[in-house]
């Protein structure tokens, strides 16, 4: 009788026990629901959002974190590379963010800090500009980044060297007279595209440089200095530079009524595609921030899911002539940004 009351009793606290196991297995697997359901946080570094050209990158990052639940902060440096320093800092510090997109202006101020976010476990990528002290390299230069999805600025200067040679060459020039536009001449960057390119014409002695000018990313800027390079150079044969600066040089060479300038761009914008199309540009080598934005973030949100790096990216390798916009292939492409 003795044991039947113990057994009973047993059996009780046995439920009793069961009951609060199942209990506090519930309350720990709805915590553990909470804890997976929180949000993914993601710092996006901008140089500046209001560039035409890093509009559709970010708007690219912002679809797929928004297509996977990631929630994206923009920091917007405004082409600043203090703010940017700073901004990169504060992300860090915050806490808040499990991964960052980094843009830089300048190509090593922020390599510190990003090694500082690796070693606190934040997943770095890094998107369109050089991230490293060499410019002749698309593989990550920091140790630890989840990726690295970038043109490679001396391919650029490389291949806008070769079209120029081939347009003076098509016309049988010699001399052919060029003007270079820098978008800031003496930038990091674009010094490494453009010394690409001296050391390209440099092997054909019919190329001429004989003038150059920055266009700052922008047209209104481009058209001032080219109509000062026109009238200070009346046999000029070609222009080169980046899409909105071979935009500005046209609205320059209409004002002169001038219709013998060839013109050679890079950044496979709208405007520079249907300008190759028409026939009024040479040739256009391709940039594409969308793309670029849109495997950023891919392989951002695959870093802090899986713990897997992506290593180096190349955003225009599945496009036509691996990223060269010629009048033959004009029609298979499609601007990834205005211009």
């Amino acid at each position: 009788m003795f044991r039947s009351k113990l057994g009973r009793a047993s059996s009780a606290a046995l439920g009793i026990t069961l009951m609060a196991t199942t209990w506090i297995g519930a309350g720990t697997s709805v915590q553990a629901a909470k804890a997976k359901a929180k949000p993914i946080k993601v710092a996006y570094l901008s140089f500046a959002v209001s560039n035409s050209y890093d509009a559709p990158m970010l708007a690219a990052a912002k679809a797929v974190a928004a297509a996977d639940g990631v929630q994206i902060t923009v920091f917007d440096a405004n082409n600043n590379p203090a703010t940017q320093y700073a901004q990169l800092q504060n992300a860090i510090t915050s806490g808040q963010y499990r991964g960052i997109i980094t843009q830089p202006i300048v190509s090593t101020n922020l390599i510190p800090l990003v090694k500082q976010a690796i070693k606190r476990r934040i997943k770095v990528v890094n998107i369109d500009q050089i991230l490293g002290t060499s410019y002749a390299t698309d593989a990550p230069q920091v140790k630890g980044l989840s990726a690295n999805v970038v043109f490679l600025p001396t391919q650029i200067g490389k291949t806008m060297g070769q079209q120029v040679i081939q347009a003076c060459a098509s016309k049988n020039l010699n001399p052919c007279n060029i003007a270079y536009i820098y978008n800031y001449k003496g930038s990091t960057l674009d010094t490494a595209i453009y010394n690409s390119f001296a050391k390209e014409i440099a092997t054909t002695p019919s190329v001429k440089q004989v003038a150059d000018g920055s266009g700052y990313f922008s047209i209104a800027a481009a058209d001032t200095t080219v109509a000062n390079i026109l009238q200070a150079n009346p046999n000029l044969n070609l222009i080169v530079g980046s899409d909105q600066s071979i935009e500005g040089a046209q609205v320059a060479l209409k004002a002169a009524n001038n219709t013998s300038v060839m013109l050679e761009g890079f950044g496979a914008s709208s405007a520079g595609i249907a300008g190759v199309a028409s026939g009024a540009w040479y040739s256009d080598v391709a940039q594409a921030p969308s793309s670029e934005g849109q495997l950023g973030m891919m392989a951002l949100i695959k870093a802090i899911k899986t713990g897997r790096n992506s290593g180096r990216i190349d955003p225009v390798a599945s496009l036509p002539s691996h990223g060269l916009v010629t009048k033959a292939n004009a029609s298979k492409w499609t601007g990834e940004w205005p211009g």
